[in-house]
């Protein structure tokens, strides 16, 4: 079986979708129709920014939705059996299954990418990557700063694990010195690395509360209908293909961890034989290697 796969926040590079513009028509249609929804050329600033205007929120999300969607759309031998996108690349594997209209996916992108910004400026908080620790460790590390620093912290601090990307990398979330103390604990708990993230909010933690709320009203006024393919949505890690509980998946995605590793595990199990990356860069391909290895053997 066919798998097609998504990628989040953090892949966009400048020259992003430049190749697929030029050399496709329909492409370039998808791209032209985009610039015209938002209001401003999210194209130039894909093929032209620089870094830190790539890195703005409302640019990144938008940009990346764009090419991975384009990317699908225009590639003759797309015919999934299973697709899913990590965190933000939900929406694309919705809108490219037919889930979404392109329209309306890039219209919730930019929402959704708006209102995660204001929540990142609502207090300090960041993201760290964990390497070479178990789940569970880190899991109860986190439990245990958060339960400890609610004591001491007026503005209740919070550390979760965010994103479980694949064996032995879990991104953690939250308040800036929670998840600095948590740092400190899971290295020396035996973690081989545990750095910040250059980010800025607490993406995947209640800190989203405010974004969920204002998504979850575009959501609801969306019109959503079922994929031609399962969709393995990141909260559960399991096929959907109601409307229904594909946009209640929707909203409490931003608030819940990305069960990326356990979404191709249980793609695999009702088998997935292969997985192709649609959008910038590899990101993803290179997780599912350590998830899945068997299957690049």
């Amino acid at each position: 079986m066919r798998a097609y796969v998504f990628p989040g926040q953090g892949a966009q590079f400048s020259g992003m979708g430049k190749d697929l513009y030029d050399s496709n028509p329909k492409a370039k249609k998808l791209f032209d129709q985009a610039d015209s929804i938002l209001g401003f050329s999210l194209s130039k600033i894909m093929f032209e920014g620089e870094t830190d205007e790539l890195k703005q929120t409302k640019v990144t999300q938008p940009g990346i939705f764009l090419h991975s969607v384009a990317a699908a759309l225009c590639d003759p031998d797309f015919k999934p059996d299973m697709v899913a996108g990590h965190s933000l690349g939900e929406f694309s594997a919705l809108t490219a299954a037919g889930a979404l209209s392109f329209e309306q996916g890039l219209r919730l992108v930019s929402v959704r990418a708006l209102a995660m910004q204001a929540a990142c400026e609502e207090e300090p908080s960041t993201m760290a990557a964990v390497l070479n620790l178990d789940d569970a460790k880190v899991e109860e590390i986190c439990a245990a700063i958060s339960a400890g620093h609610g004591a001491v912290l007026a503005s209740g601090g919070i550390v979760v694990p965010a994103n479980y990307n694949c064996p032995g990398q879990i991104v953690i979330s939250g308040t800036l010195a929670a998840v600095e103390k948590a740092c400190v604990a899971l290295k020396e708990a035996g973690a081989k690395r545990a750095v910040i993230l250059p980010v800025g909010g607490a993406f995947h933690s209640p800190l989203m509360e405010s974004a969920r709320k204002s998504l979850e009203e575009a959501i609801g006024k969306a019109v959503l209908v079922k994929p031609v393919c399962p969709v393995y949505q990141n909260v559960d890690g399991l096929p959907h293909t109601d409307p229904a509980k594909i946009k209640d998946n929707l909203v409490k995605q931003l608030t819940s961890p990305v069960k990326w590793t356990q979404t191709i595990q249980n793609m695999v199990a009702d088998g997935a034989k292969n997985f192709t990356e649609y959008g910038p860069g590899t990101v993803l391909t290179g997780m599912i290697k350590k998830i899945a290895p068997e299957l690049f053997i």
